[in-house]
């Protein structure tokens, strides 16, 4: 593996990560207040669970987001596939920001569906590229619908 491409790996789980991070700036700003006195899912995990987890699975998509990269930007597909990645972050990070900032639980749950669409869009051109990205998002897509569950009921028991 050479330097170049490993700053690409580099590269591409730090932006990931970066999602992540305002994941959890949206998370301090209301989590003790609005977060714990409402009312969720029997089936919710605790709450420890969800920091990990999301940190992994961007993490791995940032490795497959690196794979991507790694086959040339100057292709045209690795082009598409890397934009849709860009996008679906951006949408993750959406979504920290209206469920946790603004609060909108209704809102959130909109931005999740979303996110699935962009997300299986994200892996019908990973897969194009490299299989073995495409197949790196499924851990992800799983998550995203756990979470889009638990938002609809957090906004239907509320």
């Amino acid at each position: 593996m050479t330097k170049k491409s490993i700053l690409k790996y580099a590269g591409s789980i730090a932006v990931s990560l970066l999602t992540a991070f305002v994941g959890w700036v949206a998370i301090s700003a209301s989590y003790s207040p609005w977060y714990l006195n409402l009312d969720k899912s029997t089936f919710q995990a605790q709450d420890w669970v969800f920091a990990p987890v999301w940190i992994l699975l961007l993490v791995n998509t940032g490795v497959a987001a690196g794979i991507v990269w790694n086959k040339g930007f100057y292709h045209k597909w690795v082009q598409v596939a890397l934009y849709h990645y860009g996008f679906q972050l951006i949408l993750t990070g959406f979504w920290f920001l209206v469920f946790f900032g603004l609060q909108q639980p209704l809102l959130a749950f909109l931005v999740s569906i979303a996110l699935l669409v962009l997300l299986l869009l994200t892996i019908k051109w990973f897969k194009i590229v490299e299989d073995t990205a495409a197949y790196m998002m499924y851990p992800l897509v799983i998550w995203i619908i756990y979470i889009g569950i638990l938002n609809f009921e957090i906004w239907r028991l509320n």
